[in-house]
């Protein structure tokens, strides 16, 4: 490891969702380059990336076809504003998702975040421009996230952010998780969605005249402890919406891109949204970028004389020509590999490389949906989370458990020994830190 770069990294670099402190003990990992599904640090240590670099990578680091774009556009054009300029990436790009989506309209931004503000700006400037500008709340998903800048954060219902953060916004509504680890007895996970609905239901009743739209993330809500639902709740969810003229915005920033099976997850429930929020994935996890895409009506609302009923929002990077050429190219792997059908019979490997896992005695709730695999672990360790990480990066393999459950996301260039190594180190890093619980229990029984 090239302590220098770690200790110079520590000393002015502020990491994200980081405990700075912890860092005195425990220096960041210096990586020098990446390769398919591997990190490599500066002392050719390799690392198996089980979480795509926070569920970014789709097609492998350093993948040949983006980077060849990637190349070829640098030397055309780099950077332009978009605000009375256009150019061919964006425009391929916005094309591309519209046939993909049955979405058109694309605005740009940089990251999931800030396509959560876009989304939430769009829904509550909509009804005033249509004269309801008493609809400016918003109701998500308990356990739901959706980014952590303000307005983000406003409808992300996780403990940590709200508790240090709670005062700087306005805390939107939260109704009932569909998570199907709910299920009463003889419940099935369709029901659990019904079970669900029906909170929903009641509270748009009470609460649709001032409610511009429902937020959620498809299928999984990840930064729940990676929560499945039954695609039920989403058919019920956009058929209360219509009731009530409230929008729905699926938050496909995560989940979208192949992640849950399908290239969109909320296309599992055969429904169309109001408006989708892509990032992640969008770019191969190449360069940021994010799209927000809505409907024709929601558009023509803003299509006025008057600037006031224009879409305010803007930054100086939007639709970067570098990162929508990035996309395009994504795009295009899409259609060349076929990854949806592939990852159908990779899926099946990776599966039965867990089978260990899912067998094991503190394990429950084993859980897959496409390219995303989760369980949750019977221990009392509070720091579960930092001791599996650095267990599972001692056997060269990146996995960050959320709390106690344990979850793996990998890019979609797995070959088979990487699937043997990613299960059978994913197993001993479990039996490594449970170890170590049983040892911390010894001492304080000794003492």
């Amino acid at each position: 490891m090239d302590h220098s770069l770690a200790r110079r990294s520590v000393r002015h670099v502020w990491h994200p969702c980081t405990q700075m402190k912890r860092h005195e003990a425990a220096l960041p990992i210096a990586i020098d380059h990446a390769s398919g599904p591997w990190l490599v640090d500066t002392e050719g240590r390799r690392y198996l990336d089980g979480i795509s670099s926070w569920w970014v990578n789709l097609f492998g680091h350093s993948h040949p076809h983006i980077r060849a774009a990637l190349t070829e556009q640098l030397q055309k054009l780099d950077h332009v504003m978009l605000a009375g300029f256009t150019h061919a990436p964006v425009v391929e790009l916005s094309e591309r998702l519209a046939g993909l989506t049955g979405l058109g309209h694309a605005f740009y931004g940089s990251d999931g975040a800030s396509a959560t503000e876009i989304a939430l700006k769009m829904s509550a400037h909509y009804w005033r421009n249509r004269g309801q500008p008493a609809k400016h709340r918003f109701v998500g998903l308990a356990g739901g996230y959706h980014g952590e800048t303000v307005g983000a954060l406003s409808v992300t219902d996780i403990a940590l952010f709200r508790d240090a953060y709670g005062p700087l916004v306005r805390l939107s509504a939260t109704v009932p998780s569909p998570d199907a680890r709910q299920a009463r007895p003889g419940e099935t996970a369709a029901d659990v969605a019904r079970r669900a609905a029906e909170g929903l239901e009641a509270w748009l009743k009470a609460h649709h005249q001032e409610t511009a739209a429902l937020i959620l993330e498809p299928l999984v809500q990840c930064a729940a402890g990676m929560a499945m639902h039954d695609a039920e709740y989403l058919r019920l969810a956009r058929a209360l919406c219509d009731r009530y003229s409230v929008h729905l915005v699926v938050d496909e920033i995560a989940v979208g891109f192949g992640r849950t099976g399908s290239l969109f997850a909320h296309q599992q429930a055969g429904i169309r949204p109001d408006f989708i929020c892509l990032s992640k994935g969008l770019t191969g996890g190449t360069l940021p970028l994010s799209a927000v895409l809505t409907t024709d009506e929601i558009y023509a609302a803003f299509y006025d004389d008057d600037a006031a009923r224009g879409f305010l929002h803007s930054h100086s990077y939007t639709g970067n020509p570098l990162a929508c050429r990035a996309a395009v190219a994504t795009l295009e792997l899409f259609e060349q590999l076929d990854p949806l059908a592939a990852n159908r019979q990779l899926a099946e490997k990776i599966s039965a490389a867990f089978a260990g896992l899912n067998a094991h005695p503190r394990v429950s709730n084993a859980r897959q949906q496409g390219m995303i695999w989760a369980w949750d672990i019977d221990t009392a360790l509070p720091d579960f989370g930092q001791r599996y990480h650095q267990a599972a990066l001692d056997l060269g393999l990146l996995l960050r458990p959320i709390g106690r459950t344990l979850y793996c996301m990998p890019p979609y260039v797995l070959d088979d020994a990487d699937i043997a190594h990613l299960g059978q180190a994913t197993l001993a890093a479990l039996n490594t830190t449970l170890q170590q619980e049983a040892e911390l229990a010894a001492k304080k029984g000794k003492a």
